[in-house]
């Protein structure tokens, strides 16, 4: 079987997890934070800080591994002509969407992606929020079966498809050159790009391997459809298996390497970059699986669709990039100490807004 089929087959996925299962620990071997080699959620954050979105000096990094995600979709999608320019599907819900499910995603302290490399590292913690994930998630196929439609997208010029990986290539740029326009009277950088000099934003796998893992997932995901959030949602929604083998594969996959390693570490307290309030875990984690299930996918598909020439995913990224900027800007992030003042009204306004979103935006309703 060709490449082309055989990750579009139903092996697809599950090669997919294994790759990613096996190179996120390798990242954390490397350097990256603890149970932390691929978060989109975390990753984007970092970003976020380092152009000076929010001023959280611990997480602030322009990582190599969501430059190499889309671009790597973006290659896939010219080579095997799925490059696509498309828009016109919801696009600011989906901006809002993207602000809370990394608002929800900070509250728990990783995305999907992550919460799975967590438990593979033997965090238990990471069980409440992979539970509040499936939650939020049969949420949103609540309002999917009761028609919820953000409406079709809509062909775009192609020069639209090629602002995402373009941007990707700009921060690669900035990440290499490191720009600084001085320092103010207490010797603080005082920007454009601004880097951890504690903390997980300085803690960093070196820039070829990351981008290189980076590249490799993108492509493998844009090939497979890889999905976290639409692993769970096709199981309870037409009781398919395809997306989710990847989870498995995934999981399985880190927790050998994590045990090669030396990696594995089980328990619920001391966890890197984790707190064990476990109702907030869970209920941020439903907050991100509701809006993640909304928008059509995890935080990984936004970015390999974005790579495609999707720009309603472009814009959920941006807003995540926003959601950033909310969570540590208004005190909603979460850190290891525990959850932060303003996370629980954060989570509760987000639920109450995503929930307006599902009962409202419906099929019926963009009929003329």
């Amino acid at each position: 079987m060709k490449l082309k089929g055989f990750l579009t087959s139903r092996w697809g996925p599950i090669i997919t997890g294994l790759v990613v299962g096996v190179l996120a620990p390798i990242l954390v071997f490397a350097g990256n934070p603890g149970n932390m080699g691929v978060c989109v959620a975390c990753f984007t954050r970092d970003i976020a800080g380092a152009l000076g979105l929010h001023r959280a000096g611990v997480v602030q990094y322009i990582r190599p591994e969501i430059i190499g995600i889309v671009i790597g979709s973006f290659g896939s999608a010219l080579a095997f002509r799925e490059f696509r320019p498309r828009t016109g599907s919801g696009t600011i819900v989906r901006f809002f969407l993207g602000m809370f499910a990394m608002i929800g995603a900070l509250v728990f302290l990783g995305c999907p992606w992550r919460a799975y490399l967590r438990l593979a590292g033997g965090d238990g913690n990471a069980l409440f929020g992979i539970l509040g994930l499936a939650a939020g998630i049969a949420v949103g196929v609540f309002f999917l079966n009761r028609g919820f439609s953000l409406g079709r997208s809509r062909p775009a010029p192609k020069a639209m498809g090629w602002v995402m990986p373009v941007l990707m290539v700009v921060l690669l740029i900035l990440l290499l050159a490191a720009p600084l326009f001085g320092r103010d009277a207490e010797g603080k950088a005082v920007g454009p790009i601004f880097f951890s000099a504690e903390g997980p934003g300085s803690q960093a796998a070196p820039i070829i391997l990351a981008l290189a893992v980076g590249l490799v997932i993108g492509v493998l995901a844009q090939r497979s459809r890889f999905c976290t959030v639409g692993a769970i949602r096709d199981l309870m929604l037409t009781k398919s298996f395809h997306l989710f083998n990847g989870i498995v594969a995934l999981i399985v996959a880190a927790f050998v390497t994590n045990l090669i390693l030396g990696q594995f570490h089980a328990g619920f307290s001391g966890q890197p970059v984790a707190h064990t309030n476990q109702l907030w875990n869970t209920l941020g984690m439903v907050l991100a699986g509701l809006a993640f299930t909304l928008a059509g996918g995890c935080p990984g598909r936004q970015l390999i669709m974005s790579g495609e020439g999707d720009g309603d995913s472009g814009i959920f990224v941006l807003g995540m990039l926003a959601g950033a900027f909310v969570a540590h800007t208004f005190s909603t992030a979460s850190s290891a100490k525990g959850v932060a003042a303003f996370g629980p009204w954060a989570v509760i306004v987000g639920l109450v807004i995503c929930i307006a979103i599902g009962l409202t935006m419906r099929e019926r309703a963009l009929k003329p």
